[in-house]
This record gives C-alpha cells, sequence and structure tokens, in this order.
C-alpha cells in the first residue's frame, strides 16, 4: 500500500497498539524480529523497506523497543504482492486495485504508456488532415526538417505512431490530437461546462446551474471552446482608480484560468480507468473550479507544485507545444499564480481529492466583496440569456453600471467607455429604444435637446421622482 501512496510512501510501527501507547516487541525471539524485519522482502519484493529499532516505555512500564518500517514510494514500477494484488492509501484506509486501476497506475509511473498504446481509429479517414499538416509543417520549421520527410514519417518522429507493413498506425496521443472523434477511444474526452447561480452548488430541487454544456472534440479543439465559453461568461467591472477615472479589469486573469484549462486537458488522466471521466470546469459567483480526473502525477504536491515538471502524457505534451499551447518549461502553475498575485486576488488553490477515484482541483477564487462593490448584478440574470449574448461589450458595461448605481447618465456612460458624449447618447437611447432601459427625463423630449437632470435606468417599477416621465417615443 504505502509503496503505491505518493508521495512520500509511509510508516509502519510494530508494537503499537491501535489506541495508541506501547506493547513493545521484547517478548518476540530474534527470529520473530528478523521476520518481521523482513516482511518487505518475503511478501513484497519491489518495495523499497528499511527497518529501525527505536527505544519505548511500554504500556507496564518497562523499557522497550518497536520496529520501525519506512516504507518509500516506487515511481518507477506498481508493487504487488508475491500474490499479485496491490494496493494504495486512500484516506485512512487501505484499498485494493483492480485490474483497471492498476493499468492506470502504471501509466501513472510510466511503467507502461497509455498514451503510446495503438487505438482503433481509422487513419486517415477519421483525422483532421488539416490539423496534422499544420502540426507537421510546424515540427518541420522548428527542426528544420527536410521537406522529404511526409506528415506520417514526422508523426512517427515525435512518436505520434509508427509505420507497420507500409502503414501509418496512430496511437492514442494522436487520436486524442487530431481525430474527428477522440471520444470512440476515450468517452470522456469532453469537458462539462457548468455556471451556477450563487456560491454552491445544489442539488435536486435546489439545482442552481444556469448554464450547463458539454463541449467535445481533440484536445486543441477542447480548449479553444473551452476558452470561448468562459470568455462569454465572465464580466468586466469598471471601478474608479485614484484619479477618478473609470477602467476596465476582469473578472480574473486570462492568463490563470486559461493555463488553468490547458493544464486539465494536458495532464489529466486518459487511461482505461479514467477514461469515460469528463473534466469539469464550474463557475460560481466566488470562484472558479476546473477539475480533472486522476490523482497528481509522481512526485508533484500542493506544496512543490511551481518547482516540477513531470508531465502525465509526456508525448501529448510535446505536440502541444509545437501548436503552441504550451511551453514545456514548468512555469505554467506560476503563471496562474503570478497573474492572480497582480491583480491583487487570492493565490490559486491545488488539491488532489478521492470521491471513489482521483481528481485535481484547480481553484482560482475572486474577490466577491470588492467585486459586489463594483457591480450586483449579472447581465443575464437581467436581460435573460438570449439577448444578453447578443449584447456588444459596452451594452453589457453600461447595463452593469445601470444595476449597480441605479441608473447611468450619459456623462457617465461617456467617462465609462472613454467614448464621445455623442456616442454615448446613440448607446443608451438605443438601449432604450429596445426596452432594455427606462429613459427618464424632467423636460419634453426634444431632438437634441438636453435635459441636465435625465437618466438611464433598468425597467423597474419603482415610482420615479416628483416631477420626472418615461420617454417611450424616441427619435
Amino acid at each position: 500500500m504505502w509503496a503505491n501512496t505518493q508521495p512520500d510512501g509511509g510508516l509502519i510501527v510494530l508494537g503499537m497498539k491501535d489506541g495508541g501507547g506501547f506493547e513493545g516487541c521484547n517478548s518476540l525471539s530474534q527470529d520473530q524480529v528478523n521476520d518481521r524485519e523482513k516482511v518487505g522482502y518475503v511478501y513484497c519484493p519491489d518495495a523499497d523497506v528499511s527497518s529501525k529499532h527505536v527505544p519505548v516505555v511500554n504500556g507496564s512500564g518497562e523499557q522497550d523497543f518497536v520496529i520501525l518500517l519506512r516504507v518509500r514510494y516506487n515511481s518507477e514500477v506498481v508493487v504487488k504482492t508475491t500474490g499479485g494484488k496491490a494496493f494504495v492509501r486512500k484516506g485512512d484506509s487501505k484499498v485494493g486495485l483492480s485490474p483497471d486501476e492498476i493499468r492506470e497506475l502504471r501509466a501513472d509511473k510510466g511503467e507502461v504508456s497509455f498514451e503510446q498504446q495503438e487505438c482503433s481509429v481509422a487513419y486517415p479517414d477519421e483525422f483532421d488532415r488539416a490539423a496534422i499538416l499544420e502540426f507537421t509543417e510546424a515540427v518541420r520549421k522548428s527542426r528544420n526538417l527536410s521537406q522529404d520527410l511526409s506528415a506520417e514519417e514526422i508523426l512517427e518522429l515525435r512518436r505520434l505512431g509508427r509505420f507497420e507493413l507500409g502503414e501509418f498506425v496512430p496511437n492514442v496521443a494522436c487520436a486524442l490530437l487530431f481525430s474527428t472523434d477522440p471520444g470512440r477511444i476515450c468517452p470522456g474526452c469532453k469537458v462539462r461546462f457548468q455556471r451556477f447561480e450563487g456560491e454552491q452548488e445544489g442539488t435536486g430541487e435546489k439545482y442552481n446551474a444556469v448554464k450547463d454544456e458539454f463541449l467535445e472534440g481533440s484536445v486543441p479543439h477542447l480548449i479553444q471552446q473551452t476558452e470561448e465559453m468562459l470568455q462569454s461568461q465572465l464580466r468586466t467591472f469598471s471601478p474608479l482608480d485614484a484619479s477618478g477615472k473609470f477602467f476596465p479589469v476582469p473578472e480574473y486573469p486570462k492568463e490563470a484560468w486559461y493555463e488553468a484549462i490547458v493544464n486539465a486537458c494536458v495532464h489529466r488522466s486518459y487511461g482505461n480507468g479514467m477514461r469515460n471521466m469528463p473534466i469539469f470546469v464550474k463557475m460560481f459567483d466566488d470562484r472558479l473550479v476546473f477539475e480533472s480526473p486522476g490523482p497528481f502525477p509522481p512526485f508533484v504536491t500542493p506544496d512543490n507544485i511551481y518547482d516540477m515538471h513531470q508531465p502525465r502524457n509526456p508525448h501529448l505534451m510535446d505536440a502541444m507545444f509545437y501548436l503552441e499551447y504550451v511551453k514545456c518549461a514548468h512555469e505554467g502553475t506560476r503563471r496562474i499564480r503570478d497573474s492572480m498575485e497582480r491583480m491583487q486576488l487570492p493565490k490559486p488553490e491545488f488539491r488532489q481529492s478521492e470521491i471513489g477515484y482521483s481528481i485535481v482541483r484547480v481553484t482560482l477564487q475572486n474577490n466577491i466583496h470588492q467585486r459586489r462593490a463594483w457591480v450586483d448584478q449579472d447581465i443575464s440574470q437581467l436581460v435573460g440569456e438570449a439577448i444578453a449574448a447578443s449584447l456588444q461589450e459596452n451594452e453589457k458595461r453600461v447595463l452593469n453600471w445601470a444595476a449597480e448605481h441605479g441608473s447611468i447618465s450619459i456623462s457617465d456612460a461617456h467617462k465609462l467607455l472613454d467614448i464621445s458624449w455623442q456616442l454615448a447618447r446613440k448607446l443608451l437611447l438605443s438601449l432604450a429604444k429596445r426596452r432594455l432601459l427606462q429613459y427618464i427625463r424632467f423636460k419634453k423630449y426634444e431632438f437634441d435637446k438636453r435635459d441636465p437632470q435625465a437618466y438611464f435606468r433598468l425597467p423597474s417599477s419603482i415610482p420615479l421622482p416628483d416631477g420626472a416621465f418615461e420617454q417611450t417615443e424616441i427619435d
């Protein structure tokens, strides 16, 4: 169990009671002590076990000793008993591994390579030829390869397949990158995007997802689709700076959330035990959560994640380097951390959880209290998903401002958007014509005649101030 549990293995104490205190080992003969110190060698020969005697006082108050067995994590092979069984530690329990889980662990440790296994996807009929040519030309240019090399020969050079009887046979990594339907071999090669109302994920009648969509396709396409989805859902706020000017601030830095998407797609476990499990991207009011199947790669922990470079899928990651999605310089997690710090947001959280299987969660938090000082409403909640999707960025910012402050004037919009007064007026009148804003005046409307008290507000039944009226006919 300990030999398969990363990152450090574990410690076994012989002569200690379950509830604490010591029975000691003085009562054992020398042969019995020797037998216990050899258990690793006899019953689990691939385990790295060392022993040590430590003096203690037993329950009778006598000098005694216990035997410590230090079992180190084996990062190269799955350690089994002489009976062929393998175990890992999950929580406070020893858990036996199924054949699928053993194969997955072997792939994680590099004992076998899942991504190098041949796949059943027909080449070239079920592959995106344009994507392959884009990749192979990038490799050719970067490595100064001969023009005489075919695309398939370059794929073989990058370990994305091999030739057999003159025919190119792609492997799993190649299919994940370039097949038109990678879900045939890895049904979990998809991203489930969920946006929740509030800060918790409800269930049953209280299920509070306002958006729940599956994104499917090759790994590069998954990254692109998830980028577009998040970009459409994230908001821009406009606080005042020290000089009294408005400036746009994204909800999260793109460097952080984009890198989290890439890491989830590239470093997740695609192996046997995890091949059906999708990546989850969950958006709450106060945080973004990225959940990828599989544990941290060997030797990687939340404490050393900024300094370790241990890709689970090295050939997939190598290809993504040539497609310019990754830099292969173990600086991706640092970029997440540093970009969050530059925006004065909390540091990202990297955590492995056990929920019957292992997942890695990356959590980005926004400063919700500061954010709510800028805007208290979500445009999709104000006007509905369909209309929100059709709005231009400046229109969204105007509606958010009106939600925050209760109203917006032409001068407010002029300063907020840094556009001319005339363009600001045109934009606000356009929203009023579409009944997305109410145009409130104190003087009879005349074209191009100003009313210094006039303002716009979100449609509301709140009574108007004395002397005010809604202008419904607009030239």
